[in-house]
């Protein structure tokens, strides 16, 4: 038989064969390191890239250090450039090596040529191996005095390296002084640059351990240091001009004079081609201005045009970073760009983040006199093929409504929208039409009689959904199908996934009822009895208040669920004024890109939610032999009250307002009419007193069809669990991996157990009693992780849980898994009723 064919292909001339080839490569560097011959530098190029090229594949070429170095006595800054990248990759790692190159690199410095000595004095600070301090002083020293700016430029930078290597040593040398004198007295600006960024920033960092640097960083801002800084702005480059703006906008002139002799030395730079030098520019006059309102306001006129000039020119990226920043001084000062409304038209082009913005933009410049024009461009886009963009078009024109400008023309516009055959439109509209109704009820016919002809079927959305459902109950009088299209949706119940939605249909059916009672009678028991058996835990609480509420007495529910309204005026904005004023703080900053104060996003605590994986490898665990308690690492928690948008506020509203999306405000003169507060708790705590007797009760089962009162308690859960469980962490842990999660569920935690989650440890010792036993907990106030486990009394039946509480939103995040996956229902109903308990029991 034939042996096979060997496959012809080559290696990648970039990746050696084996390790032959290595050891090649390097018998060839040891052969050339003292060769003189003519050509071995071309030779030695060869060889080089070869190393280069392994080392930047992730090939270990360390072993090569003796002959590179070896290889470097050459006056080719070709090869000394390759030499240096190789030998600033291996020397913090093989710190012993790294003295072989001092020789060679402190000789270098002090070649003939500037361009080598600033290349060898680069690569020697690079080292950053601490034991190599003592080698770096005089070097520096020597390339501060170096006749050559680069050489300079590069020591200015080499003495930044040797502070965070060793404080003391650049301390000890005076190097700080040293660059002082060189940034006031040097000729070239680039090395000037470099001083100024170097001593902000060892200054910055000294000023908190010592008074004579805190007083030298107040120096850099003083009036000689800044123009003479001002007199040399245009000799900088662009990097260089920038971080001068920035020092100038800290710096608090004497007078008004002073102010606007500062602003005329830096009007052109408005003009510059950069943008960032001219968002800096216009953070200097932002900044000197604030306190004189009048020229504050002709600021704003002055910098308007360079905007919207960057806007229109440049890439996608830049276009957004200047939008965003173009953005925050429209929101501050709408009325000076709404002339110029139409440059912030969408164009076909543009991608959708930058779409977003001007949409906003639009929303905020909208007045009396371009209303119309902005409205009609802002329908245009409601047929858009970019289906987030539609939406958030419909959205701006629902703002623009709100805003009281030409309601007449844009109430009509949203009935249209309501009549286009595009579910994610009607949804969009539905949406809006409801708050325009809130704040608008004189509309109430006109809506209404659109609102009537769209089928709940064709409405998916829970949002949406919940907006029609809330006009349902709201208008029921107006609508003649609104009790039949209610008792349709409470036939459906079980399919309704959305508890917000489930929400809103209670409390219409109960709107409805009082209203039209004979044909909403079916509809508010059946609603009744579904509600109390609803597994979610809000659901289940308002169904049973709304029963024992019309138990106690209609007239009494009547004017607690249904109480005459008052149109709103203000609707809740997203961000608080003191969030935008930081942002506004921080101009020309991620910040203004991000739309978030800088702390948001640099500070731990403020990063984001919790990052836990799903494993427990993040949680340390300690066995705590009084509590019987584990503990974990404490967790970063997340500010989300600064962060709660417009509809989680709406959302947290609606529940504390009986579901009505209305906030339902009254006067002291009212207040006669309502239930008070101590009767209403008793009737919730005990439905049968205050003279009520139990035939009460059952002439409103009777009435509402539901039966026995005795019907109405959930059953009590038949599960019992093993008080003394016992499960190790690294079985819960392996567990935790491999079972899928049965129950995902979100829990109301009521005010008396927000209280008293004070520390992780009070929870784990509640939930113990309940035979529920914690593996890990951590975090701090107001976010607190656990994780729980509990077993079946009789089998080893294991049940798991991540429980994520926030005490700010007063919500929990349940996760459930369960070796038994048919008893997870049961135990999350025991798991739901032990946290319901806590701090009250």
């Amino acid at each position: 038989m034939a042996p096979p064919v060997q496959s012809q292909r080559s290696p990648s001339p970039s990746q050696p064969s084996g390790k032959s080839e290595v050891s090649d490569l390097k018998l060839q560097l040891r052969q050339l390191a003292g060769s003189r011959a003519p050509g071995v530098d071309d030779s030695k190029r060869e060889l080089f890239k070869k190393v280069i090229s392994y080392m930047t594949i992730g090939i270990d070429v360390s072993s090569f250090f003796g002959e590179m170095v070896m290889c470097s006595a050459t006056s080719d800054i070709v090869l000394k450039k390759m030499c240096y990248l190789y030998v600033g990759n291996y020397a913090k790692v093989n710190p012993d090596l790294a003295l072989l190159t001092i020789n060679f690199l402190q000789r270098d410095c002090h070649d003939e040529d500037p361009m080598i000595r600033g290349l060898a004095l680069r690569s020697l600070c690079s080292l950053r191996v601490a034991n190599l301090v003592e080698y770096l002083v005089g070097p520096l020293g020597s390339g501060l005095k170096d006749s050559n700016s680069n050489v300079r430029m590069v020591a200015v930078i080499g003495v930044l390296k040797l502070y965070h290597i060793s404080v003391s040593t650049c301390v000890e040398a005076d190097f700080p002084s040293i660059l002082k004198h060189l940034m006031l007295n040097d000729s070239d600006t680039q090395v000037v640059a470099n001083c100024l960024s170097a001593l902000q920033e060892i200054w910055s960092a000294e000023a908190s351990t010592s008074e004579e640097a805190s007083r030298e960083r107040e120096a850099l801002i003083s009036k000689p240091v800044i123009y003479y800084l001002l007199n040399r702005i245009k000799e900088f480059s662009e990097w260089a001009q920038c971080l001068v703006l920035e020092l100038i906008t800290k710096y608090v002139p004497s007078d008004s004079s002073e102010i606007f002799d500062i602003m005329n030395l830096l009007e052109d730079r408005l003009h510059h081609a950069n943008g960032a030098v001219v968002l800096a520019t216009i953070k200097v006059f932002l900044q000197l201005t604030l306190s004189m309102t009048d020229v504050h306001q002709q600021v704003y006129e002055r910098i308007k045009a360079p905007l919207l000039t960057l806007v229109s020119s440049g890439s996608p990226e830049q276009s957004y970073a200047v939008l965003s920043h173009l953005h925050i001084l429209v929101m501050r000062a709408p009325y000076i760009f709404s002339s110029d409304y139409k440059h912030f038209y969408c164009q076909y082009n543009e991608p959708s983040y930058v779409k977003r913005l001007k949409l906003e933009m639009l929303t905020a410049v909208a007045n009396e006199s371009n209303t119309y024009e902005i409205v009609t461009e802002l329908c245009e886009y409601a047929a858009n093929v970019d289906i987030p963009i539609a939406r958030e078009s419909i959205r701006a024109v629902g703002k623009i409504a709100l805003q009281q400008y030409d309601v007449n023309a844009i109430v009509d516009r949203l009935l249209q929208f309501l009549e286009m055959e595009k579910d994610y439109v009607t949804a969009e509209a539905l949406v809006l039409v409801k708050d325009l109704l809130r704040k608008y009820p004189q509309w109430s016919y006109d809506c209404i009689a659109v609102v009537g002809n769209i089928s709940s079927q064709n409405v998916q959305e829970p949002n949406a959904k919940a907006a029609l459902i809330w006009m349902l109950g709201e208008y029921s009088q107006d609508m003649q199908d609104a009790p039949y299209i209610l008792e349709s949706l409470v036939e459906n119940w079980d399919e309704e996934y959305s508890a917000e939605v489930r929400l809103h249909l209670l409390t219409a059916v109960m709107k409805c009822f009082f209203k039209r009672p004979p044909e909403t009678q079916n509809a508010l028991g059946a609603a009744l009895a579904a509600g109390i058996a609803d597994i979610h835990q809000d659901v289940h609480d308002r169904a049973l208040f709304y029963y024992r509420i019309l138990q106690y007495n209609v007239s009494v529910a009547e004017r607690l669920v249904n109480p005459p309204k008052q149109a709103v005026s203000v609707f809740a904005d997203t961000q608080s004024s003191e969030i935008k004023d930081r942002i506004f703080d921080e101009f020309n900053s991620l910040s203004v890109v991000y739309q978030k104060p800088s702390y948001m996003f640099t500070d731990k605590e403020h990063r984001g939610p919790f990052e836990f994986s799903d494993e427990l490898g993040n949680l340390s665990i300690d066995g705590e032999v009084a509590d019987n308690v584990v503990s974990a690492q404490r967790v970063e928690a997340n500010d989300k009250d600064l962060l709660l948008t417009t509809s989680d506020k709406e959302e947290t509203r609606v529940l504390s307002n009986n579901g009505s999306a209305y906030a339902a405000p009254y006067d002291s003169s009212s207040t006669s009419v309502f239930a008070s507060q101590t009767e209403i708790e008793s009737l919730i705590s005990n439905p049968t007193a205050a003279g009520h007797a139990p035939q009460a009760s059952l002439a409103i089962d009777d009435l509402l069809g539901l039966g026995l009162s005795a019907a109405l308690a959930p059953p009590s859960p038949q599960l019992k669990l093993n008080a003394k469980a016992v499960l190790d962490p690294s079985t819960f842990q392996q567990k935790w991996r491999q079972l899928p999660v049965t129950l995902s569920q979100e829990h109301s935690v009521s005010p008396q157990s927000v209280a008293a989650l004070t520390t992780p440890q009070t929870l784990l010792r509640h939930m113990q009693s309940h035979s529920i036993h914690c593996i890990a907990s951590g975090g701090q106030s107001p976010n607190f992780k656990f994780f729980f486990f509990a077993q079946k009394a009789e089998e080893s039946s294991n049940y798991l849980v991540e429980c994520i509480i926030n005490t700010s939103s007063a919500k929990a995040q349940i996760k459930i898994k369960a070796d038994d996956r048919s008893t997870s229902q049961a135990f999350s109903t025991l798991f739901q009723s032990a946290l319901s308990n806590f701090g009250i029991l």
